[in-house]
């Protein structure tokens, strides 16, 4: 299933993040808490990070395609707060070997990571990356 690049925020950094808003595979992800510790595996799920396309696949027949050479990137030199490029965030999830996979209602207006990630409202985890 497509999702447009304007429901998704890609994130730079050691361990990369991709977020989704009103994603249509929210419901299948597990509910995630992990406001002190690491970030749990989403067991059966993949990403595949492409310049154009970005691959989440997920168990059975869920998962969905989101055109990122159109999606915006945060991350870099800037402390995250400058647009980023495609291609360093593809590197960052080959290096991370894979991405956290956070898909909630609507795309937050600020990237607030223990609200994000101990609140129980994002569903996701970490997603490993097929080589």
């Amino acid at each position: 299933m497509l999702l447009e690049p304007e429901k998704t925020l890609f994130v730079r950094g050691a361990t990369p993040v991709l977020l989704l808003a009103d994603a249509p595979v929210h419901h299948v992800l597990p509910a995630l808490t992990a406001p002190d510790g690491p970030v749990p595996l989403c067991e059966g799920w993949s990403i595949l990070p492409r310049l154009t396309l970005c691959v989440v696949d997920g168990p059975g027949e869920h998962g969905l395609v989101v055109p990122a050479l159109a999606a915006p990137v945060l991350g870099g030199a800037e402390g995250g707060t400058a647009p980023g490029d495609m291609a360093d965030w593809c590197a960052d999830v080959e290096g991370a070997g894979g991405a956290v996979v956070l898909s909630m209602d609507r795309l937050p207006e600020v990237l607030d990571w223990p609200f994000l990630l101990g609140s129980g409202t994002s569903r996701g985890g970490f997603v490993p990356a097929l080589t």
